[in-house]
This record gives structure tokens, sequence and C-alpha cells, in this order.
């Protein structure tokens, strides 16, 4: 039904324009439509235009573009899957989807791709006689101006090389990630939805078709049915939890016929994977992946945990210095929203239990809760309750001049911070 569809045409597309091939098609289109209008553009000019040297030495410089640009985009290519097995290896293999996404190196192999195909269709065209006279100077111009962007978009891929898939690049791409994940997720908690509510009685359950992670809710297309059929929806299934059969998409209260269900199951997209797009707690889970891989006892890098910290400090303290969450748009649809305290253990608890023993890494993560509870005061309890956690975990394990010292300074550190 098309009531349901506009969030998820929109969704579709932008995450359509995230694809490797979608960009590489259209630079490759481009570079067609250049090299065959070129024919055309001639007769519109209003005077004659003639470069003998273009006409003489163009198809060379085709034949030249054609060479180096398929030399240039396998290396690209290449540089690009080093770099996501790096990050898989070193990072995550959850900050791989952002580094495919990166527009700077989709731009320069697109732009690769597409000067290789306007150069072999220019040499085709060439040795069939389809230009004229002034069409085969107009390619030449046209060439001199692909050799312009090629150069600069060379001079861009590799400055972007010198930092792309390294450690401290994931952790930006995951930070802004989650830090985009959690902003809106203080806007709109609910979705836009109302809070959610104890079932009613009666509600029917609408199941998935398939087993897999919700990753988005077109809780939109949800009013409009809801408000199309006199419904009342308690959405059950929020992104970043699996539909199965225990777990339903939705709840519904009034009249559900096959028509109703299938188009409920039309607004949630189950796919594999998680994303980060509504699911707030996956770009926290990732971010935390990677200090949790580098306090594991083959890496060994407690600098990477500690810059996972302050990553976590600046996503968190931007999410509770958020707007005011906004009115309820969807009156008919009930969303329950992650907790806060299930996102600090989304957080925290790896980094405390995998760094127990490290009294250093500890000692930040101590400092990045009082801070966070400085910066909201409303939510000093759960950040105080996560602390009280951290803290046991360590002095567990450490030794006890650490444990001695961890204890003293994360008393130091809350002294200033008044209950609630």
């Amino acid at each position: 039904m098309a009531m349901t569809t506009r969030g998820s045409v929109a969704s579709f597309f932008l995450r359509l324009g995230r694809q490797v091939w979608v960009r590489a098609a259209i630079f490759t289109l481009i570079g067609v439509a250049l090299a065959l209008t070129a024919r055309f553009v001639g007769p519109f000019i209003p005077f004659d235009v003639s470069i003998e040297l273009g006409q003489n030495s163009v198809g060379s410089l085709l034949e030249i573009i054609a060479t180096a640009m398929l030399t240039v985009s396998t290396f690209s290519v290449t540089a690009m899957v080093t770099a996501f097995s790096s990050a898989t290896t070193t990072a995550t293999p959850r900050s791989t989807p952002l580094l495919i996404a990166d527009p700077t190196s989709q731009n320069a192999v697109s732009t690769f791709i597409g000067a290789f195909t306007y150069s072999m269709v220019g040499i085709v065209a060439l040795s069939t006689g389809y230009y004229t006279e002034q069409g085969r100077t107009i390619l030449f111009v046209g060439t001199l101006i692909v050799i312009a962007i090629v150069v600069v978009t060379l001079l861009r891929w590799i400055s972007h090389l010198s930092t792309f898939g390294r450690m401290a690049d994931v952790i930006d791409r995951v930070e802004t990630a989650a830090g985009v994940a959690l902003e809106d997720h203080a806007r709109m908690p609910t979705l836009g939805a109302r809070p959610a509510r104890p079932l009613p009685a009666g509600a029917a359950s609408v199941h998935a078709e398939q087993v897999g992670y919700v990753t988005h809710v077109d809780v939109g297309g949800l009013q409009r049915l809801a408000t199309a059929h006199d419904l009342e929806i308690h959405v059950r299934a929020t992104p970043g939890r699996i539909a199965d059969a225990r777990t339903p998409l939705a709840s519904v209260r009034g009249k559900v016929d096959d028509t109703v269900a299938s188009t409920i199951r039309r607004c949630f997209r189950i796919e594999r994977h998680r994303t980060f797009e509504q699911d707030p707690r996956f770009g926290v889970i990732a971010l935390t992946e990677i200090g949790s891989r580098a306090l594991s006892p083959a890496t060994n890098d407690p600098g990477t945990a500690i810059e996972v910290i302050a990553a976590l400090q600046r996503v968190f303290t931007r999410t509770l210095q958020a707007a005011e969450p906004i009115d309820v748009r969807y009156d008919r649809v009930f969303v329950e929203a992650p907790e806060l305290s299930d996102l600090l253990a989304d957080a925290f608890r790896p980094l405390a239990r995998d760094g127990a023993r490290d009294v250093e890494v500890q000692i930040r993560l101590q400092k990045c809760l009082v801070s966070l509870a400085a910066t909201a005061p409303r939510h000093t309890d759960d950040l105080r309750d996560a602390s009280r956690a951290a803290l046991d975990r360590s002095l567990l394990a450490l030794d006890r001049p650490d444990a001695k010292l961890l204890k003293s300074t994360t008393r130091g550190l809350w002294a200033d911070i008044r209950p609630r």
C-alpha cells in the first residue's frame, strides 16, 4: 500500500546512494555520455572550432588515459579492500560498512572508472569515424578536462590513503555514527511514537515471515495504517532486536486481517545484520568492541582503549546535552525506548571486564563517568551505578596497590558530585 512506503522509499534511496557500485555506475554513464555527445555539440557552436594538434593527438591521449585508469582503478580497489581487511582485523568488523560508504574513496574509484569508460568509448568512436571535424576538436577539449579532473582526484585520493582505515580513522567514523544515532535517539527516544505501555488484553501479534534483525521501523506508515483502520499498534521488535517466533513485530488492538498484517510487516525492514540507522545501541557496541579487542592479551593496547573511552565520553556528552525530546507525532503507535542504563552497560561493561587488570584504563573510565555525571546531573544515579559495577570488577582483579589507588581515585572523583 502507498501509505506505508513513503519513509521506506526515502530510506531505500539513502542506503542505495552509499553503495560503491551505484556511484561507479553513475560516473560510467556520465563518461559514456560525454564521449558520445561531442559529435552533437559542434553544430550548436556559433563559430568554427578547429585545433589541428588536438585532432591528431586526441586518439593517443585517450589510449594513455585508458591504460592508466585501468591500472589506477585496480590499485584503488586493492587499497580499499586492504583498508577494510585491516579495520576488520584490528578494530571491529562492524566498522566495515562505514568504510565502504566513505564518499572520498567512492568518488576516487568512480572517477577513475568513468575516465576509463570515457576513453574507451572515445577510442571506439574515433575508429569508426563517428565524429565530425568539429566533434573531434570538442572531444580533445573534453579529454583535457577529464585529465584535469583525474589529476585532482588522484591527489586527493593519495592524501586520503594516508589515514583511510587506520585505527584513529576507524574510531572517528564509528564515533560519528554512534553519535548521530544517539542524538537522534535523544530527540526521538520512541521514534516519534507514544511511550510503551502494558499490552491491551486480546491484542493480536504480527510476526515476521523471516528471522532477522529489525533495522528500520516506518512509524509514520504504522500511524497511517492505524488511523485508516482504527487500530492501536504496539511495536515489539524495535531496531536492533531480532524478530523471530518468540518476539513479534507488533501487537495490535483492533481487527487484523491478512491485508493489515502484511502492511504492518512492510513497515519493518528485516536484515541479517544490524545497522547504525535507527539503532542507538549498535553504535555504542561497535565502539566498545574496538576497546575490548585492544585490551585482549594478544593485542595488549591500553592506549587504544583509553581513546575509545574518550570517544564514548564525547558521544554521551552530546547525547545527554541534546534538546528535550520532541512531542509525540504518532499517537496510535507505541514504542519502547532503550534505557540509559542499558546504553551505559553496552558502553562500559565490556571495557570494565576486559580491562579489569589495567588500572590506567579503569581510572580513565571512572573519570569519564564522573564527567558525564557532572554534565547531566539528572542521570547521576545511572552513572554512579555504572561506576560501582566497574570498580567492583577491578577490585577483584587488581593487585593490592593498584586496587587501593583506583579505589581512592574513584572516591575522590565522586566526592564533588552530589547525589541526585
